[in-house]
């Protein structure tokens, strides 16, 4: 081979190298075609949106447990995380914030489902695909869902409420404290509280739909719904713990008898008033298979990847959980043996006798 075809032969060769390492460097872990992210994933960045502080759980639970599967998952991925604080014009502002950092999937717990609309249209737009969580986002179908049944939370402690009251012989009418208007979420407890009370035979006295979730103003309604009705009030049906506990607070300071009272999110302060006997139930929904799944599936869309939901919501793959009733009679085999709660954490002072005949420890 002279030297002219030295030349040639070597620049051949380069030329194949350099347009292997351009493939590889374009292929990524998958491609970024329709809303399915795709990309390079090794250093890739996924927004984790909450909606508000009134509820405890988004920044004790929700937020490490989403954190620790996306490390397990992408040691090198940086999880944006941000909370709204019941502000969805704050939100919206947070979600173009993380596009403009170039996140390749976001999980958006909405503070409005409605305004949240907007929030997805932007994010599909650029091809990275939005996971709602927890709270469905019916107007503009997100890329998936993932969430505990709602509807069957408000069936179920609406109707642990009702047995309660027909077995103790209760005689009179119920109060209902749904949840925030804005959240579709709360439209779904709504609508399962109403299936389990509306047949039961007790009067629905009055119900309110509580502006972000705030027990303040649960307690103030509550109130009010004291002074008209006073001991006709047999039960609250309370969308959260957030909601029942301003419920409870309304009796205590008005000087009455609490009556039976539900809950839904098993806070730390909601299986304190269970077992001080305060609060009826809660719902155990354990944030951790949430958190998982949905970092799971953000994973598989950052990939490339198009998972299949398991049902369809509002035209959106879903995945939805089944939680569990607690009551004082099974709150220690629910959140205490299976390691959800630690006895330190809940039976402290005023609780550590509750705890004590309970068997907690």
């Amino acid at each position: 081979m002279n030297r002219a075809q030295m030349r040639t032969s070597a620049f051949a060769a380069v030329a194949v190298l350099a347009g292997s390492v351009l493939a590889a460097c374009g292929s990524g872990s998958g491609s970024a075609g329709g809303n399915t992210g795709g990309g390079d994933v090794e250093s890739a960045k996924v927004a984790f949106l909450m909606p508000d502080l009134a509820s405890t759980r988004y920044e004790l639970q929700d937020k490490p447990l989403f954190e620790a599967r996306m490390k397990e998952l992408c040691p090198t991925c940086e999880v944006i995380y941000q909370n709204a604080d019941s502000d969805a014009a704050k939100q919206q502002q947070q979600a173009d914030s993380a596009l403009a950092q170039g996140v390749k999937a976001i999980v958006l717990d909405p503070v409005d489902s409605a305004a949240a609309a907007t929030i997805v249209k932007s994010a599909q737009s650029q091809q990275v695909p939005v996971i709602a969580y927890d709270r469905p986002i019916p107007a503009t179908p997100a890329d998936y869902y993932i969430s505990f049944d709602n509807e069957k939370i408000g069936q179920m402690i609406a109707q642990s409420l009702v047995d309660h009251l027909k077995a103790e012989k209760a005689e009179g009418g119920i109060l209902e404290v749904n949840g925030s208007p804005t959240d579709a979420a709360a439209g779904l407890i709504k609508k399962g509280i109403h299936s389990a009370v509306d047949p039961s035979g007790f009067k629905l006295l009055a119900e309110y739909d509580t502006p972000d979730w705030q027990p303040e103003k649960a307690q103030t309604w509550v109130s009010g719904q004291i002074t008209q009705f006073k001991d006709q009030i047999v039960g609250v049906v309370a969308a959260n713990d957030g909601t029942g506990g301003g419920s409870i607070a309304a009796f205590k300071a008005a000087g009455v008898k609490v009556p039976p009272v539900t809950g839904n999110d098993a806070e730390v302060a909601a299986a304190q008033r269970i077992i001080a006997g305060d609060q009826y139930n809660t719902i155990s929904k354990p944030i951790k298979i949430v958190a998982t799944a949905s970092a799971n599936v953000a994973w598989e869309f950052m990939q490339g990847k198009k998972p299949a939901g398991k049902t369809t919501l509002y035209n959106t793959p879903s995945e939805l959980f089944v939680p569990t009733v607690v009551t004082k009679e099974n709150i220690k085999e629910v959140l205490f043996d299976s390691g959800i709660m630690k006895a330190a954490d809940v039976c402290a002072g005023d609780y550590a006798k509750g705890c004590d005949e309970l068997g907690i420890k």
